[in-house]
């Protein structure tokens, strides 16, 4: 076996979706799946198992899934250790949403960059709903993410920043909404939420409280489309602040004023624990408490 097998079968064991990890590790589904077969083979039992509807770890694979985290990490580990000068080199890969690289990193890479110009960074952007799931199946080291309610075992978190998340709902299309003895009839007004995330379930949380069966429009990929279909009047939707603030169409949508508040988001960076043995990560991780600790003293 390889390394890189080794990765796909990680990736795999966390994802446990064949077609996922086929289309984020850029392999064939025919090609993973002889992988998988070929690390089966030099096993000598089953990984996983797999029927047209699931996909589950065997007891050899958990036991197969530790071994490939212990030998990646020490991979890594000797990798740097046959770097014989004092500039540190490597890569570092980093997911986060649009609005953080916007708003919240320019100057966390900026200093990254200065101290360390030998240091490759790859940034993947997309849906900030997905940032921990990338960083749980280590296709990224550092992800920007919201902090959720309970925080996974050996992952480690510093606060960058909070933002409250908001209900919106369109400026031109205000008859969307429907009333029913001055109060918003949920039933009635269409919704828009996250398709998943922690916006999808503060929001879902929200409405259970008022005991409201809300009547749900669409569920929507990332927090720009969200605004996108608030703003042509299909609904009031459900954003985080910090991303409404950054949006080309935030003068399209008005933000509503509505009690009890949605519990705010606490957005920062995010590693698994083991991610930090590696000095390329620790160093990012350095920088950002570093500006976490220039925010305290200078806030503006």
């Amino acid at each position: 076996m390889n390394i890189r097998d080794i990765e796909l079968f990680r990736h795999l064991s966390t994802s446990l979706h064949f077609g996922r990890t086929s289309l984020e590790c850029n392999i064939t589904p025919s090609g993973l799946t002889r992988t998988i077969q070929r690390l089966e083979n030099e096993v000598g039992q089953p990984l996983f198992f797999r029927n047209n509807r699931s996909v589950s770890l065997t007891p050899a694979g958990l036991a197969f899934k530790e071994y490939c985290e212990e030998t990646l990490s020490r991979w890594t580990d000797f990798r740097n250790t046959l770097k014989n000068d004092t500039v540190l080199r490597g890569e570092l890969s980093l997911y986060c949403s649009v609005t953080a690289i916007l708003s919240i990193l320019p100057q966390i890479f900026g200093r990254f960059r200065k101290t360390h110009p030998q240091v490759m960074i790859h940034v993947q952007t997309g849906d900030a709903a997905k940032a921990l799931n990338k960083l749980q199946t280590r296709e990224v080291d550092i992800a920007i993410a919201a902090l959720p309610d309970h925080q996974p075992e050996g992952l480690e978190f510093l606060e960058l920043v909070q933002t409250p998340l908001l209900f919106i709902l369109p400026r031109f299309f205000p008859e969307i909404i429907a009333y029913r003895h001055g109060e918003i009839d949920w039933e009635k007004t269409p919704v828009i939420l996250p398709s998943e995330g922690l916006s999808r379930i503060r929001g879902e949380k929200w409405f259970a409280d008022k005991g409201v069966d809300p009547y749900i429009y669409s569920q929507v990929s990332g927090n720009e489309a969200i605004i996108a279909m608030v703003s042509m009047g299909c609904g009031v939707g459900i954003v985080p602040r910090l991303v409404l603030e950054k949006s080309t169409l935030k003068s399209e949508v008005e933000i509503l004023d509505i009690s009890p508040y949605l519990k705010p988001f606490t957005v920062g960076a995010c590693t698994i624990a083991k991610n930090r043995r590696n000095p390329v990560v620790q160093s990012f991780w350095n920088i950002v408490e570093q500006e976490m600790t220039r925010n305290l003293q200078d806030p503006l």
